[in-house]
Order: C-alpha cells, then sequence, then structure tokens
C-alpha cells in the first residue's frame, strides 16, 4: 500500500493530499483568510448560560458566539483509566458549572459549520507526533487501532511510568507510537510539559477573547497526522515550506526526513498526479463505479444520503449476484469518497436490496474493512428495518463542497429553479391582480428570456386570450440579466 504526500502551497492557499497507489484518498486545504479553529485555545467568557439546553454561550473573539455543552466541561473527578479515555462522570447542571461573566479557557472542538458556531471543550488536549496530553485528567488510554496485545500492553506500561508522580495529567498514545522506543515516547511527553507550561502561563495573562494557542500549521499538521511508515514519498511545490517540513521531520520524525522532496518542476504537481480532475469528480453528486454501476449522493444539513445503483451494469450470471458484486464494489468507493469529500455526521447508505442475508453481512464487511484506514471516527449501527445503512462519521471541518462552493445564487440551494411555464402561469396571475387594483394604458411584462420565448410560441394564444379579458395590451420584453423564475409586471 504506497502512499505519497503531495503539498502544494499559493500565496494565499495550502492544499495537501494523500495519494494511495496513484489514487487520490483525502485532501485538507487551508486558506489564509479562513484557517481552520480546531485544536485552538482561547481564553472565553460566558455570555450566556441555557439550563434548558444544558449549554452555554462563550464570545472567545470568533466571528459568532460558541457553543459550549455541559458534558463538555472539564471536573475536578478524575476519568477512569481505560483503553478508551472516553468514560466521564455525567454532567452537573450548567448554571453550576458556569456563570454569566465567568472567564474560562476553552479548545474549539469542532468548526463553525453553516450557521452554527464553533463547539468547544474544556477537556484540553494538546497533540504531538505519537502521545496527546489531556491536561487536568488522569487518563490513560492507547489507540484502538494498536491491535496486538503485547503491543498495547507496553505501550501501557510506559504511558504509566509517565504519568507517576503527575496526578494532573493524562495521555492518549497515538497509533503512530506503535513499535516506537521509550526514548522517544518520553522527550514527546516532555515536549508535551513544557508546550502546556508555554500555554498556562500565556492563558493567565490574556485577556477575554484572546487566542492563547494556536494549532500547527497544515503543512506540518500533515506531517503530524498522516505521515506513517506507509508513506513513501512527500513532496512540496514550495522551497521555504519544505525546509519547513524537514525541520519538523529532523525534530520529531526523523525516519520521514529523507523521504521529504522539493519539487521544482513547471508543470504543477497537483496536475501532475490528476488531482485537480479527482478535485472537480468529487464535487459531482454522481461517483461512477468501474462496473458501470453509480453512486448519487447528497448531502444536507440533516445527514448525507448515498444511492447505490447498478446503472449500465447487467451481470453475467443472475440478478442477485449482479447486485452482489455491485454492492461490494460500491463500498471500497463509498468508503473512499466519504475521506475524500470528508462528509461527517448521519450518513445513510441504500444499498441495492439483497435477498441472501449472507451476501448482506459480506457487503457490510467489506465497508467495515474499507472504513478502517480513515482517519476519522466511524461508528456503523447496522442494516436498519428498511434495508438501509446507518452509520456516522465524527465531523470536526466543514466538508469539501462547503469549503470549496457555495449556494447557488439561481435556485438558492434547492438543486432546482421553477420551469419557464410554471412561471408564466406566475406572471398570468399577477397581470389579473394587478389589472384589478390599478388602472393603466398598458402593462410591460419583464422577465427571462427563455419565459418570454414559451410566452410567445406555446402560450401566445393564452396571452391574446388574456389580453383581450383586461381589455389592455400586453407588452413582452426579454431581460438577460434576470433568472428564470424573477419577473416583473409593470403599469404603464
Amino acid at each position: 500500500m504506497a502512499q505519497e504526500i503531495l503539498i502544494n502551497v499559493t500565496p494565499r492557499e495550502t492544499r495537501v493530499a494523500l495519494v494511495e497507489n496513484g489514487v487520490l484518498q483525502e485532501l485538507h486545504l487551508e486558506r489564509a483568510r479562513r484557517r481552520g479553529l480546531v485544536g485552538n485555545l482561547y481564553k472565553g467568557r460566558v455570555v450566556r448560560v441555557l439550563p434548558g439546553m444544558q449549554a452555554a454561550f462563550i464570545e472567545a473573539g470568533l466571528e459568532r458566539t460558541a457553543f459550549l455543552h455541559a458534558s463538555d466541561i472539564a471536573r475536578a473527578e478524575p476519568a477512569p483509566v481505560g483503553d478508551e479515555p472516553n468514560g466521564r462522570p455525567p454532567p452537573l447542571p450548567i448554571d453550576e458549572l458556569l456563570t454569566e461573566g465567568q472567564e474560562v479557557v476553552v479548545q474549539v472542538l469542532k468548526d463553525p459549520i453553516g450557521s452554527k458556531g464553533a463547539r468547544l471543550t474544556t477537556h484540553i488536549t494538546i497533540p504531538s507526533r505519537y502521545l496527546v496530553l489531556a491536561p487536568g485528567s488522569r487518563a490513560l488510554g492507547v489507540s484502538a487501532r494498536v491491535e496486538d496485545p503485547a503491543e498495547r500492553e507496553r505501550l501501557r506500561a510506559i504511558g504509566e511510568s509517565l504519568l507517576a508522580d503527575r496526578g494532573d495529567m493524562g495521555i492518549i498514545v497515538r497509533t503512530a507510537a506503535e513499535q516506537v522506543a521509550e526514548e522517544a515516547l518520553r522527550a514527546d511527553f516532555d515536549f508535551l510539559l513544557r508546550l502546556w507550561q508555554s500555554i498556562s502561563e500565556r492563558a493567565a495573562h490574556a485577556s477575554a477573547g484572546q487566542r492563547v494557542h494556536e494549532d500547527l500549521p497544515l503543512t506540518v499538521r500533515a506531517m503530524r497526522d498522516l505521515a506513517g511508515s506507509e508513506v513513501e514519498r512527500v513532496r512540496v511545490d514550495s522551497r521555504e515550506n519544505y525546509l519547513n517540513v524537514v525541520s519538523f521531520c529532523r525534530r520529531f520524525l526523523p525516519e520521514m526526513a529523507p523521504r521529504v522532496e522539493y519539487y521544482p518542476g513547471e508543470r504543477p504537481l497537483f496536475d501532475l498526479y490528476n488531482i485537480e480532475d479527482e478535485i472537480l469528480r468529487a464535487l459531482n453528486r454522481r461517483v461512477p463505479l468501474k462496473s458501470g454501476g453509480h453512486l448519487v449522493i447528497d448531502q444536507t444539513e440533516a445527514m448525507t444520503t448515498v444511492d447505490v445503483n447498478t446503472g449500465a451494469y447487467v451481470g453475467h450470471r443472475t440478478l442477485e449476484e449482479t447486485i452482489f458484486k455491485t454492492n461490494l464494489e460500491a463500498a471500497q468507493a463509498i468508503a473512499r469518497q466519504l475521506r475524500l469529500r470528508n462528509l461527517g455526521g448521519i450518513i445513510i447508505v441504500d444499498f441495492i436490496d439483497m435477498v441472501e442475508e449472507e451476501h448482506k453481512r459480506q457487503v457490510l464487511r467489506a465497508l467495515e474493512k474499507a472504513l478502517q484506514k480513515d482517519h476519522a471516527k466511524t461508528q456503523i449501527s447496522g442494516v436498519s428495518a428498511l434495508g438501509l445503512v446507518e452509520m456516522t462519521r465524527k465531523r470536526t471541518r466543514e466538508s469539501l463542497e462547503h469549503q470549496l462552493c457555495e449556494s447557488c445564487p439561481t435556485c438558492g440551494g434547492r438543486g432546482s429553479v421553477k420551469s419557464a411555464e410554471t412561471v408564466s402561469y406566475e406572471i398570468f396571475r399577477e397581470i389579473l391582480r394587478e389589472a384589478r387594483q390599478f388602472e393603466s394604458r398598458r402593462l410591460v411584462v419583464l422577465a427571462a428570456t427563455e419565459v418570454v420565448d414559451l410566452l410567445l410560441e406555446d402560450e401566445s394564444t393564452s396571452l391574446a386570450q388574456l389580453e383581450e379579458f383586461i381589455g389592455r395590451p400586453i407588452e413582452l420584453q426579454a431581460e438577460s440579466l434576470y433568472t428564470q423564475e424573477q419577473f416583473d409586471v409593470v403599469l404603464m
């Protein structure tokens, strides 16, 4: 499984692509005007406490007030020690935890998405290459992706030795720590302690609304989070960023430093790997499958739906075999599309209906196996009574579509506009309404070219009858700047 990381830098935008066997798997981008906030720490002030929602709104110097739920507020009780440090005591009522005007250090858990403000937490975590420091917690966790029991036990023992005599600290051992020497883990831990000390000092002197810590820039963050033993090469097309990446690798990832290359070629780096074409395809609703079938992906505010269709694929044996093969191929494609498009929240997959239970189990296993490569946490709840696969994927940043696109000004994001015929009948009703209320010598209709053409051709008889009914002439004027739904009826 050969992987490459491609880093494309322009003055206002940085893009990082993870390519596996020549196929784009993940795309991360960061723009100077709107950098991601996840991981940043702020000194915030409580502006409103909402007992009915068990939440508070925090002014942290962001564009909108941010949201802090009671379950995301750290308390003095220690979290239990276990493989997954998510077990927390039940939250107290929000008005017992916070008061309006109180200042609190918070970390961004989720970027602002759509009309929603950022989601915050006071469970602070500071990640590095091998470990995640959790100040104020007593948890010790090992990534679930480390599957070897002996290696899990070794990492747990190292973690316990690191936390000895540090009752106010917790750590999570990341997947990247697998087979890493204890000395490297101890150096990582010492670095995190120094970083936290620096953050604590800044937070103590900061005023409300100030940022006290910013996560690493995307070029370096990608090396921290994506670079692993499977990555054979990292190519950077900016000399300055290449030097920064090499410097970071020499300090924290010495084994990766020789694999980092500067790409000075005249042909753009992403064009070399056809990444630009892949990005365009990732913005389409329809995703073709090699067999001839296709997926249809629709993203809404509540959830994302994925519909699987056989399309042109007719198979060679039985209908059940054709459906089974299409669903197996779709499972692989869906896992890739979720990563590539960064789709999160509730996801409903409508596979083609299968009769045999064994086929259903195999398709579900194929989807689970394909999702194991995903860095974001996913959870499949199985097949519903309606035959739909329900799953969730952790969402911290906006999807690729929301980052690169905006709602269509013509349809307002609906994905459709009223037909010219519908608009023409609306014009007829408006003419009747205006003619009954106001006196005039004639009426002028301003509308889009398509609507005027329809009125002059297919609806010319209806227009003549309407003129006779109201006793006034109706003139039509095509406006090239009008959308198909826009029109005006002017009394002259």
